[in-house]
């Protein structure tokens, strides 16, 4: 029997059980340091192993096939049992979907089940300086060489690029079309950041953590059958790709949801339970994300009835995005001056455990939610799609 005929009750008890037996019994190491890296990527294998890396892929790929239904059932047993950081973010939530849209066959088992198992992290090659929200002015690129393109540029802000194998990028391999038309002459393309000319500066944030990197390309010879799609039509594989990102992850409303009760849990801990603005701004939060949930549902009905969830991807990632910021922003509110620290002891010292967790990571992930609303497309390009695709207002003026 199929993971998607299997009863949601049987599904979730199934999931719970392992779960149990396999979730780690203490917090591992933020991923953002290196230690914790290395505990993550080994959580990941174990999860690969159980066979739940990715349970709504194909199963040939290592997936199990699962419906949106289990697919946010188990999500939400996921988040119950506090189980660990997903790290491969680049991959799973990007290149993978990406590969089964555009790639070959070959590409998808070449590099789809090291993906799961995390023997292979990847990140993805987007931004450039000078080339952040105009993503199509890209300037690295990718020149012909027989059977190989040589690469030359640079990619900044690249998310785990200090820990990632691979990079899928996006390069100019035809600078005549981008005179004509700059979303032309783009291709989608895989390298081997091992590759000899590849160099990775990692950048350090206000945090203190390196999650970001810089890349640096010079004549970086890669094969040309690490083109996902086809030659001179990146553009079109990046928009999908960006559609992912900003697109619902089915189930990571039970994310928030902890997020949530950790605030709470903060008001209490700092004597703030009677304070009226505490309890409005907890309380919107917890509306925020009870409707954002109610959202994640809802698309998943529409997904499954074959109706067109990428019209709403724009939606979808402003409003996740500063609902995440505006928990977190409350959250250093309320830890008052001890937020001014990177030190949670003042804080977290003789909280519960089931919070203590959360807040420690609370300054880091305040810094990550800030980002969230830049990567995939800023707020305000956002609210600029919102308005001229969805609703059909006038477009805003653009630079002559």
């Amino acid at each position: 029997m199929s993971t998607a005929e299997t009863g949601l009750d049987a599904f979730r008890s199934e999931v719970r059980g392992w779960l149990e037996a396999n979730v780690p019994s203490e917090p591992l190491v933020d991923w953002a340091y290196p230690e914790g890296f290395a505990q993550h990527r080994e959580w990941e294998r174990t999860l690969f192993a159980g066979g739940w890396a990715a349970v709504d892929w194909p199963e040939e790929y290592g997936g199990r096939g699962a419906d949106l239904q289990h697919t946010i059932a188990f999500a939400e047993e996921y988040y119950r049992a506090g189980a660990p950081d997903r790290i491969n973010m680049g991959g799973l939530y990007l290149l993978g979907p990406v590969l089964m849209q555009y790639g070959t066959e070959e590409q998808c088992r070449r590099w789809i089940p090291d993906l799961l198992s995390c023997e292979t992290i990847w990140c993805q090659g987007f931004s450039e300086p000078g080339s952040g929200s105009d993503l199509a002015s890209l300037r690295t690129r990718a020149d012909r060489d027989g059977d190989e393109y040589v690469v030359n540029g640079q990619k900044i802000w690249t998310s785990m690029g200090g820990y990632a194998d691979w990079i899928f990028a996006l390069v100019r391999t035809d600078p005549e079309a981008g005179k004509r038309r700059k979303h032309d002459g783009i291709t989608f393309l895989c390298i081997d950041l091992r590759s000899p000319g590849v160099e990775v500066r990692p950048l350090t944030m206000v945090d203190g953590t390196k999650g970001f990197a810089e890349v640096f390309f010079t004549d970086v010879r890669v094969p040309v059958e690490n083109v996902v799609g086809e030659v001179g039509k990146g553009w079109k594989v990046a928009m999908s790709t960006l559609g992912f990102e900003r697109g619902a992850v089915f189930g990571d409303h039970a994310k928030f949801t902890l997020d949530v009760q950790a605030l709470a849990g903060l008001a209490v801990a700092r004597g703030l339970e009677e304070d009226s603005l505490t309890l409005d701004e907890v309380g919107r939060a917890l509306v925020e994300t009870e409707v954002y949930r109610a959202n994640v549902y809802r698309l998943a009905g529409l997904a499954a009835a074959g109706g067109d969830v990428d019209s709403h991807a724009s939606v979808n990632k402003l409003f996740w995005t500063e609902m995440q910021h505006d928990i977190f922003a409350s959250g250093l509110r309320l830890m008052g001056p001890d937020a001014a620290v990177l030190d949670p002891a003042p804080v977290t010292e003789g909280a519960p455990a089931s919070v203590r967790h959360a807040w420690d990571r609370w300054h880091h992930r305040y810094w990550y939610a800030r980002a969230a609303m830049i990567f995939g497309g800023t707020s305000e390009i956002q609210r600029n799609i919102i308005s001229e695709r969805v609703l059909g207002l006038p477009m805003e003026p653009r630079p002559a």
